[in-house]
């Protein structure tokens, strides 16, 4: 894989208000001249930004077919502004909104990485509501954990960990991809339950194409295949990568990332 150089210096977006304001870092690559497919925008996972390497394969992708493409990083992620232990999906979501609002997309495929593939799915929710949003052309999600707050934490709390939530209002876990732990705070929690989306079907109008790994060790393959049973019948794809971990950031892994949104590009 050839690194893709970055299409500007990054842009800041004031989001929020009061004291809740914070300062979103994005980046615009630019469509060719003529060139009038979808934008290409890009959705991280917790504790990942807009530098990673399947974010810069997007957008090495999209200079290459002269489509626009949007990164961020969300507040407390990156070189974003905010305190990362004030961040929740809502918080979050509102970040995303404001980017591609701020942006004026007219067609987007939305690329969601694990938390990601949750908000993905939260602004095809917002999107149905907004007379001015973009189209919602696809999706591909890596790895997507919509409501792991509730279906993947909350069920596996220890004793300490909910101890430590009560009285410290957050706990910490061990991180296999970081020096630093893993923090959830119990604002986020509780903010989870709120924006669920495993609950009815979820009408997102666009296709949908999956890709999980079935030795991720985070979000194991059967909250996928839950997923998908949320997911109206037609226009949805599901790809199991056996070997695949929970980045699925190798070579092998980002070329399938990358085919799925040409497919659905074209």
């Amino acid at each position: 894989m050839s690194d893709a150089i970055s299409a500007s210096e990054p842009q800041f977006l004031a989001v929020g208000q009061g004291a809740a304001a914070r300062d979103i870092a994005y980046v615009v690559r630019p469509a060719r001249e003529g060139n009038n497919g979808p934008a290409l925008v890009w959705l991280s996972g917790y504790r990942s930004d807009m530098e990673g390497t399947k974010a810069i394969e997007l957008d090495r992708l999209a200079a290459e077919s002269g489509l626009s493409c949007i990164r961020f990083d969300y507040s407390g992620h990156g070189v974003s502004k905010g305190a990362f232990t004030e961040g929740t999906i809502s918080r979050w979501l509102e970040e995303a909104l404001g980017v591609i609002a701020h942006t004026r997309l007219e067609r987007v495929i939305l690329v969601g990485s694990s938390m990601g593939g949750w908000i993905a799915l939260r602004l095809a929710q917002e999107f149905a509501k907004r007379a001015d949003a973009p189209k919602l052309q696809g999706m591909v999600l890596i790895a997507p954990a919509p409501d792991f707050t509730s279906d993947l934490i909350e069920p596996n709390l220890t004793k300490k960990e909910k101890t430590s939530l009560a009285e410290r209002g957050f706990f910490e876990e061990r991180s296999e991809y970081s020096p630093e732990p893993n923090i959830y705070t119990r604002a986020l929690i509780e903010d989870g339950r709120e924006n669920q989306v495993l609950k009815g079907i979820i009408e997102v109008g666009c296709p949908v194409h999956i890709l999980q790994g079935m030795k991720d060790p985070d979000v194991p393959f059967q909250h996928a295949m839950k997923l998908v049973e949320h997911l109206p019948a037609d226009d949805v794809v599901l790809t199991f990568i056996r070997d695949g971990d929970h980045r699925l950031s190798r070579p092998q892994d980002i070329e399938r990332m990358l085919f799925a949104v040409k497919e659905m590009a074209d």
